[in-house]
């Protein structure tokens, strides 16, 4: 039977210090898992789950793709959260490279996509430094998966004709052209934005971007859980607030918000689904 997500989250790493026990190197995969829904993993990426030594997964994998998870294959639990690392960084690439040269074939699976704000870069690094082969396995990011199953297209001809993804989190000072983005007149779509609500607001404004603009944010996308509350540029922090939104949320700021009532299917088929199995149960 396949572990719940609890049963894979209760299995924190307990790091060990032993000497590699065998002179082979693994290796270690870099998956992204995709924004939730466990039919968004790619073929590749399930099959890597299925046959690694090892799994190390991170916060943003979703319980649905952790009950995937082989029963006889350990599961170790590194994610971070706003202010909550289970374990930083630096000791989850010293934890690959200690895992690898004791020749376990290792699936590092990642919400989303590894290398768009996933810091997949930084553990690459770390493993060819040691001379331990890595092969990347891409997943679909946040920013396409849950704007699609919430209606909203990036790109619409005639409404916008690109789209940015920018992250709103940061090891020290946030780094942002706000003009740069104001002038651009593309899809703005922000990664850990939640708590840098009234920031994005405020700088988008001064920098010339109308309040009016539309802007949608997206929580828990791509789950059956997922909600979507849709306004103005000017009243983004309210509706944090107001809707005490939590995290993972996504912002999308831009006109193509105006056409996820339109192009709307993924609640739609929700609703239909709850609806059928409430008929049943009374029936």
């Amino acid at each position: 039977m396949a572990k719940s997500a609890n049963q894979a989250k209760q299995s924190v790493l307990r790091f060990s210090s032993k000497e590699p026990t065998s002179t082979a190197k693994g290796c270690v995969s870099l998956v992204g898992a995709g924004p939730g829904d466990p039919d968004l993993l790619t073929v590749k990426a399930l099959r890597c789950i299925e046959q690694a030594d090892l799994i190390i997964y991170d916060r943003l994998v979703s319980a649905e793709i952790c009950a995937l998870f082989p029963s006889t294959t350990p599961a170790l639990y590194v994610g971070k959260a706003k202010n909550r690392h289970s374990v930083e960084q630096s000791r989850i690439n010293e934890l690959l490279v200690e895992k690898a040269l004791q020749g376990k074939n290792i699936c590092r699976l990642k919400g989303g996509d590894a290398f768009v704000f996933g810091r997949g870069g930084e553990e690459v690094l770390s493993l060819k430094q040691k001379g331990i082969d890595v092969q990347i396995i891409p997943g679909i990011t946040a920013g396409a998966g849950c704007t699609a199953y919430a209606g909203i297209p990036l790109t619409h001809r005639g409404v916008s004709q690109g789209c940015t993804f920018v992250t709103a989190h940061a090891e020290t000072d946030l780094q942002v052209n706000w003009q740069g983005l104001a002038l651009l007149d593309h899809t703005l779509v922000f990664y850990m934005g939640l708590s840098k609500s009234e920031m994005i607001s405020t700088e988008l404004q001064t920098a010339g971007l109308d309040g009016q603009t539309p802007v949608a944010l997206i929580e828990r996308g791509c789950t059956t859980q997922q909600r979507i509350v849709s306004g103005q540029l000017s009243q983004l922090p309210q509706l944090v607030t107001q809707h005490q939104l939590q995290s993972p949320t996504l912002i999308v700021v831009g006109k193509v918000v105006d056409l996820a009532q339109q192009l709307s299917w993924f609640e739609q088929q929700i609703n239909e689904t709850t609806a059928s199995t409430t008929t049943r149960l009374s029936a």
